[in-house]
């Protein structure tokens, strides 16, 4: 577990699908211009059952690493981030993608949540590089990753199928130095 002021930080484990359905279905539309446009039931429970138990296997085989963002003392999942495709061998790098709450947006959790798990993802496994792309109209994702300490790299046009739509994409990583202070 991994704990700010307000939230614990757990890898996902098979016993998460509930939650993390309940945490879908109450945020279905406040994300669905961020995600790319999805099956029916791609957020079904039963998609959810099969989905938490393969992140929990790719947890432990180091592929990804996805995570669960609670607040203290409290057992419903208010955010995730998931620190995916990781590279090995020289590259030593993943992608960060993250969502929260639209009950919690604003309060600065998911900057809370990430600054103490990114320096943990570094150090637990040993990456070196950490990669998030936003769209431009995702002020609030370009300003968390900016306060994180991400630097701007690029700019790709057409990047992502994002609601049906291909979108450009702001590039940023952080990358892991004795001197960051991972937005602290």
């Amino acid at each position: 577990m991994i704990v700010s002021d307000r939230t614990h930080v757990e890898l996902v484990t098979a016993d998460d699908a509930e939650p993390i359905f309940a945490y879908y279905q109450r945020n279905e539309t406040h994300l669905r211009p961020w995600e790319p446009a999805r099956v029916p039931d791609h957020h079904s429970l039963e998609a959810w059952q099969a989905r938490a138990a393969a992140q929990e296997s790719n947890n432990a085989s180091g592929s990804s690493y996805h995570f669960a963002i609670r607040l203290t003392g409290c057992a419903e999942i208010i955010g995730l981030c998931n620190f995916n495709d990781v590279t090995r061998g020289a590259f030593l790098a993943c992608y960060l993608g993250y969502s929260i709450d639209h009950n919690h947006e604003g309060r600065g959790l998911m900057y809370e949540a990430l600054s103490v798990t990114i320096p943990a993802v570094f150090d637990r496994y040993g990456l070196h590089r950490v990669m998030a792309n936003y769209m431009p109209a995702n002020t609030r994702s370009g300003a968390l990753l900016e306060r994180l300490g991400f630097e701007k790299e690029g700019y790709a046009r057409k990047y992502l199928k994002i609601a049906d739509v291909w979108e450009d994409h702001v590039l940023t990583s952080l990358i892991r130095s004795s001197g960051n202070t991972y937005g602290g």
